[in-house]
């Protein structure tokens, strides 16, 4: 399946007092790369939302290897690990050149906006993630 980078400047306002990416970060980074890894492929995740789809994360794991820095440029590596028929699984590295910083998994559900149902993915975006 396919994989999509972006790319990342850390600022300072990224950082605790000692100048080190704060760790809920992280989990911004990856929501960043899965949107624009949508975007990339025409999804239109507001559409969805129109049509009363939203998808909700139901499980997130990080796994911290190196720090990050204040005004550090790094790399969002973002993969659909797994598809199922009302949830998908992707995956993430953050790099600062070849070093690994982190690694992560993030488990999204398609809900019906409103009631918090599962439903199916739409199989236009499945299509997409697959092509």
């Amino acid at each position: 399946m396919k994989s999509h980078e972006l790319q990342i400047r850390i600022y300072y306002e990224d950082t605790d007092c000692g100048g080190v990416v704060y760790h809920a970060n992280y989990l911004r980074y990856m929501e960043r790369g899965r949107t624009e890894f949508a975007r990339s492929l025409g999804i239109d995740l507001a559409a969805y939302q129109d049509q009363g789809l939203v998808f909700a994360v139901v499980d997130a794991s990080i796994k911290y290897r190196r720090s990050a820095y204040y005004n550090d440029m790094l790399t969002v590596v973002t993969s659909v690990k797994e598809i199922a028929s009302a949830s998908m699984t992707f995956s993430y590295e953050i790099k600062r050149g070849d070093a690994l910083l982190a690694e992560g998994e993030v488990k999204i559900a398609c809900v019906k906006l409103g009631s918090g149902m599962p439903t199916r993915m739409p199989a236009g975006m499945v299509e997409a993630l697959k092509a």
